[in-house]
């Protein structure tokens, strides 16, 4: 039987061009103060034995690590995957971001810390220590949390902090969900609707809030109402339910809702259509996320795109080609987009007031 090719290392590169393991990775790593004349001798050693350099072997250095790391919240992840309601938000970080990462010569690492732990620092310590990432991207509720923000400047490692506009270390960046929201609201009152209701996320999620505050801007702008309008859910299909019969239970119940997920706006659509009520004749619906199920369901849900995959991407970018710079144009801003498909429609008998 033929024998296993054995993998060419740093050491065997080493040895072959005479050299020491460190001058290898210098020259693997473009770095000043290497001799033109070493350079080639490396690299005719690297070409001749068919070497391919390994994070380990870029490492050696010193100077960089070549990983970037992503957190995402441990309980919200475990329960999304748990679940398996087609919820797609970490797909998206990891296709953006990886893919970034490879035009860079670099790799994405994804952790999972959870930011309600009283010692989310230390957790965070032995990851960063393990991993020595050249930077981090944090996430929603982490962006925010001034024991992760604080801890990371701490330890002068550049960081991008994902859905948050809060003054403070590292790079801030949203998905525009003020304006998304808006021009969620804008399309419905377009289409003749006058009371239309949100269901906003959790009070802990700034973007929960901007989402508000861009339907209230649209509502505000046309002239309508939005008292008694507005409920919160916490991301899950349970309290979807909830929100949807507190607004249909309202004296003068909305045409139109928007939710602030895919998950609460499947709620939205069952608590419709048990209560005998037809979308979008009856109840036009908006979603935010643009997950997959939500082209799987009757009808089609109209949704938000949120664009993670480029902002994930564009964080990636900025990491690593401005690393320490600072970004002045902050927040640095990545629209999203209005898919309309077919849960939305002029209210039946016109507008209703």
């Amino acid at each position: 039987m033929a024998r296993r090719r054995q993998a060419v290392t740093i050491k065997h590169v080493a040895a072959d061009a005479g050299v020491s393991l460190q001058t290898v990775s210098r020259v693997i790593n473009n770095e000043p103060n290497v001799r033109q004349v070493m350079k080639e001798r490396v690299q005719a050693s690297i070409d001749r034995l068919g070497y391919v350099p390994s994070i380990a072997a870029q490492r050696m250095s010193g100077s960089r690590s070549y990983l970037i790391l992503a957190i995402n919240d441990r309980e919200r992840t475990i329960a999304d995957w748990q679940s398996r309601q087609g919820t797609d938000w970490v797909d998206q970080m990891l296709l953006g971001g990886m893919l970034k990462c490879a035009e860079h010569g670099y790799r994405m690492i994804f952790e999972l810390v959870d930011t309600h732990n009283d010692h989310v620092e230390r957790e965070l310590g032995a990851t960063i220590a393990a991993l020595q990432p050249d930077g981090v991207i944090l996430t929603p509720p982490h962006s925010d949390n001034p024991l992760i923000t604080g801890f990371l400047a701490k330890q002068k490692i550049p960081f991008a902090r994902i859905g948050s506009i809060a003054s403070g270390p590292g790079i801030a960046m949203t998905m525009d969900d003020e304006g998304s929201a808006r021009r969620a609201t804008e399309h419905l009152i377009a289409l003749g609707h006058r009371r239309i209701g949100c269901i906003a996320g959790p009070e802990e999620y700034d973007l929960s809030n901007w989402r508000i505050d861009g339907w209230r801007e649209a509502m505000s702008a046309a002239g309508l109402v939005t008292e008694d309008l507005c409920t919160r859910g916490d991301f899950s299909y349970e309290s979807g339910v909830k929100a949807t019969n507190l607004l249909l239970d309202l004296k003068s119940p909305p045409t139109a809702i928007i939710a602030s997920n895919d998950q609460m706006t499947l709620a939205a659509l069952d608590t419709a259509n048990q209560r005998g009520l037809n979308v979008p004749e009856d109840l036009s619906l908006i979603s935010f996320d643009n997950t997959p199920v939500v082209r799987f369901t009757v009808p089609q849900l109209t949704a938000v795109d949120q664009p993670i995959a480029a902002t994930f991407s564009k964080a990636v970018e900025l990491l690593i080609t401005n690393g320490d710079a600072i970004v002045e144009n902050q927040p640095v801003v990545t629209g999203g987009s209005l898919v309309e498909r077919s849960s939305t429609a002029p209210p039946r008998g016109g507008a209703r007031h």
